[in-house]
C-alpha cells in the first residue's frame, strides 16, 4: 500500500486557496472538501452509498462516541469502521478531545450563544461529567450509563487505530474562549506535550498507512496560535488540523484562522489542514480563501434533522426554516433550480413542512440529501474556481447569494 501523500495542483491569486488531492489508503479525496460527520458510524439518515452519490469523498467517525458504544474491539472484530459501516472511501476520525473536554467547558457552539451547559439527559456529551484533568490524560463518566473512562493520548490513538481510519486525528484539550490567557498557555502546551506522546505510540503501534493529524490551539492568542501551528508543523504529524476556540464571533474566527495558516504556509505548507467543526456556507468560502483543505461540521445534517434547508441566501444564513408555519400550504422546491434528487424529484415545501411537523422521518431524509448536495456542489465550484484561478471572483459571487453550479 503507498504511503499517504498530499499534492498541491494549483494555487489562487491573491489568496492562500490551493487545490490538490489527498490519497489515503481507501482512495484519493479532493481538495478543497467537506466531509459530513458519520458520527457513530452513520451519516444520519443516509446509506453510504447515498452519501457517495452526492460527490464525498471522506466521512469523519467520531472516536468518542464510538469507544463509548459499540466500542473499538467490536468494531474492529468487523474488519474496522469502513466494513462495520459499508463506507469504502477514507475516513477520518477525530481524537476524542472535543467531546470530552466540552462536558467540562460545553462546547464552541455553547460559548458563541451565551447557553449554559446545565441540561440533563439529553443524550450527547454535556450530559456526562469530567472528573479530573491531569497530564496522564482525562477521567470521566460516561453520559449513556454513568460508567467510568479514562481517555489519554494513547487510549485516543489506540481506540482510532483499531477502527482503522485514514486519518487519526492527536489527543488534543480543547480549550474554550472563556478561560485566562494563562488557562490557555498551559492547555496548549500540554496538548503540544500529548501530541508527541500520540507520535511516539503511533509509531510503534499504529497501521503505517494511517495519517496522524496534530491540532493547532492557542485560543484567541496570536502568539499562542503562532506558536502552536509551530510547533504541530515541526513535528511528524503528517497534517495539521485547526482547534479549539476561534473567538466570539466570525470576523474573529476567520481572523484566528488566518494566524494559523499563515503560520503554516511558511512552515508546513506541503501538509494538508484540517478545520475542525466549521461548516456555515459562509465559512466555508473565506476558509479556502485563508488555504484550509478539508472542513468537517454537523451543519448540513443538523439543520436537516429540524427542517431547515441549505439555500442561497446570505441574509439569512442561507439557510430556510420548512416548519414554520407559512409554508404549510407551500408548492415551491426546496430550492428554485437546484438539481439535487429531493428538489428533482419535486419535493415541495409544504411537504417539508408536514414532514417537520409530524415527525416524519422521510422529511430529514430529503433535506439530508439537498442539504449535502448543496454543499457538495459548493466545494466542487470552489475547487474550479482555483484550478481556473477566477477565485476571487466566484467567492464574491457565492458570498452575494449566487448558486453553486450543478
Amino acid at each position: 500500500m503507498p504511503a499517504p501523500r498530499f499534492e498541491i495542483h494549483h494555487h489562487a491569486s491573491g489568496s492562500q486557496a490551493r487545490a490538490g488531492t489527498l490519497a489515503l489508503k481507501h482512495g484519493t479525496v479532493r481538495t478543497p472538501a467537506f466531509v459530513p460527520l458519520a458520527t457513530r458510524g452513520s451519516v444520519k439518515t443516509l446509506e453510504p452509498r447515498d452519501v457517495q452519490a452526492l460527490g464525498y469523498e471522506m466521512v469523519l467517525g467520531n472516536t468518542f462516541h464510538l469507544f463509548l458504544s459499540p466500542g473499538p474491539d467490536l468494531v474492529a472484530s468487523f474488519g474496522g469502521l469502513h466494513e462495520f459501516m459499508r463506507w469504502p472511501a477514507p475516513i477520518i476520525t477525530d481524537s476524542g478531545g472535543f467531546q470530552v473536554f466540552s462536558m467540562g467547558h460545553g462546547s464552541v457552539a455553547d460559548e458563541i450563544k451565551g447557553r449554559s451547559r446545565s441540561g440533563k439527559g439529553g443524550g450527547n456529551e454535556s450530559s456526562g461529567a469530567i472528573l479530573g484533568i491531569d497530564e496522564e490524560g482525562v477521567r470521566f463518566r460516561s453520559y449513556i450509563d454513568g460508567s467510568l473512562y479514562f481517555m489519554s493520548p494513547e487510549t485516543s490513538m489506540s481506540v482510532q487505530a483499531r477502527l482503522n481510519s485514514d486519518i487519526a486525528l492527536a489527543f488534543d484539550e480543547c480549550t474554550p474562549f472563556h478561560v485566562t490567557r494563562s488557562y490557555t498557555a498551559a492547555s496548549t502546551e500540554r496538548t503540544h506535550r500529548w501530541l508527541a506522546r500520540c507520535l511516539a505510540w503511533h509509531q510503534t503501534n499504529a497501521p503505517p498507512d494511517q495519517l496522524v493529524y496534530g491540532i493547532v490551539q492557542g485560543g484567541v492568542e496570536p502568539d499562542l496560535r503562532a506558536e502552536s501551528a509551530q510547533t504541530v508543523a515541526a513535528s511528524a504529524a503528517g497534517g495539521v488540523a485547526i482547534g479549539g476556540s476561534l473567538g466570539q464571533d466570525k470576523p474573529q474566527m476567520h481572523e484566528v484562522v488566518g494566524w494559523s495558516t499563515r503560520e503554516l504556509d511558511r512552515h508546513a505548507a506541503h501538509k494538508p489542514r484540517h478545520l475542525l467543526g466549521i461548516g456555515d456556507i459562509d465559512d466555508l468560502i473565506i476558509g479556502v480563501g485563508l488555504g484550509i483543505d478539508t472542513f468537517d461540521c454537523a451543519m448540513p445534517t443538523r439543520l436537516a434533522r429540524h427542517g431547515v434547508a441549505v439555500v442561497p441566501d446570505p441574509e439569512n444564513r442561507w439557510r430556510v426554516d420548512l416548519a414554520k408555519a407559512r409554508f404549510k400550504a407551500s408548492q415551491e422546491p426546496i430550492m428554485e433550480g437546484c438539481p439535487c434528487p429531493a428538489c428533482s424529484a419535486g419535493f415541495t415545501r409544504g411537504y417539508l413542512h408536514y414532514c417537520a411537523r409530524s415527525g416524519e422521518t422521510t422529511g430529514p431524509r430529503l433535506l439530508t440529501i439537498h442539504n449535502l448536495a448543496y454543499v457538495s456542489r459548493l466545494m466542487a465550484d470552489l475547487r474550479a474556481a482555483i484550478a481556473s484561478d477566477t477565485l476571487a471572483a466566484r467567492s464574491h459571487q457565492l458570498l452575494s447569494g449566487h448558486m453553486p453550479r450543478p
